[in-house]
């Protein structure tokens, strides 16, 4: 157990290490915030209208257009 100043070295050094990684961006929760369409056949998700609607056709062409889609 460390005691005195080793003690006090090692609370900084946490306390830096801390601030580091609150600092830290979160990729994986900003590219999931950036996914806000869902496609009601699959459930994937997609970043904007444009890929949206390239997937529905591509991938579900038999089905009717969401009405999501049908403006874009």
């Amino acid at each position: 157990m460390a005691r005195g100043h080793q003690k006090i070295q090692s609370q900084k050094k946490n306390q830096e290490k801390q601030a580091k990684l609150k600092n830290k961006t979160d990729h994986k929760s900003a590219a999931k915030a950036a996914l806000i369409h869902t496609c009601p056949v699959c459930r994937s998700q997609m970043p904007d209208p444009k890929t949206f609607k390239q997937h529905f056709e591509s991938k579900h062409p038999k089905s009717p257009l969401p009405e999501v889609l049908k403006d874009a």
